[in-house]
């Protein structure tokens, strides 16, 4: 029987994004069915690839070359939902790579839970952003895409409190902020599908910031540090930039995030003495 790590690296390692997903769904089917049963899969040892497999297409460039998306047009807002759809597809890979990843730490078997739900649910998002673009005669890998999605991910490949840090805590939460006006967006254009395939993901995504909150501080409590200040320097550290209001304060309290986690996070910091 594959362990959750190994099966971690399947989804790691299959390229097309239906695909993907469709394996991750499976897999994360078992791991819920297993331990409902009280027989849960062993999480096991794996080694994660460097990068996640992707596919031919999307064309990824640096950021500062791909296209700036108008929405006000169809055709912009399609752009817009492939984007999303390939910070999902991104997603999926980050938080199977955090349980392949960091099996070296012993964490609860509610770690795992988390992070297959999350898996999970972010599979599901870009399935509903593929069906969207689909609807409109497009497709995901239609367009170019940002190829600086991962670089998180390898800058933290070995620190699992900067990992959860960055991704869920910092990039997550920042889907907070910003889907609630692409919904509005949508809904002023009557494009009924895309804002309930969003209104989809802006419900889930508020538990997916929670899990890195809980764990960020729950491995920080096991070590006796503050979790504030080793959030500071970890962002600090490893984002690449600050951090831009206005910010979803309502949705991230949900989250576990109070505002004096990431409003000091706008300003640079100073140099040291």
């Amino acid at each position: 029987m594959a362990s959750l790590a190994e099966r971690a690296v399947q989804v790691l390692t299959t390229a097309d994004g239906r695909a993907k997903c469709a394996l991750s769904r499976a897999h994360a089917a078992e791991w819920m069915a297993s331990r409902a049963a009280g027989s849960p899969l062993p999480i096991g040892n794996a080694t994660p690839p460097d990068a996640p497999a992707r596919p031919e297409r999307p064309e990824l460039l640096d950021p500062r070359d791909v296209p700036r998306r108008r929405p006000g047009s169809p055709t912009g807002r399609a752009a817009l939902l492939h984007a999303v759809a390939h910070i999902e597809l991104n997603a999926v890979d980050l938080h199977w790579d955090i349980i392949a990843r960091f099996t070296d730490h012993p964490m609860p078997l509610g770690f795992y839970d988390d992070w297959v739900k999350a898996a999970d649910e972010e599979s599901k998002h870009f399935n509903l952003m593929a069906d969207c673009l689909e609807a409109l005669g497009s497709h995901y890998g239609a367009m170019p895409a940002h190829a600086g999605m991962w670089r998180a991910a390898s800058d933290t490949a070995t620190d699992l409190h900067g990992r959860l840090a960055v991704v869920p805590m910092v990039l997550e939460a920042r889907g907070l902020d910003v889907t609630p006006g692409m919904i509005d967006l949508f809904r002023k254009a009557g494009e009924a599908g895309p804002v309930a395939a969003l209104e989809v993901i802006y419900a889930e995504e508020v538990s997916h910031v929670a899990y890195g909150s809980k764990w960020f501080n729950w491995l920080c409590g096991r070590e006796g540090s503050d979790p504030k200040e080793v959030f500071h320097r970890l962002v600090r550290h490893y984002f690449h930039g600050t951090l831009k209001p206005p910010f979803n304060e309502e949705k991230r309290a949900d989250a576990g995030l109070p505002p004096d986690f990431y409003w000091p996070l706008t300003e640079t910091a100073p140099d040291p003495a």
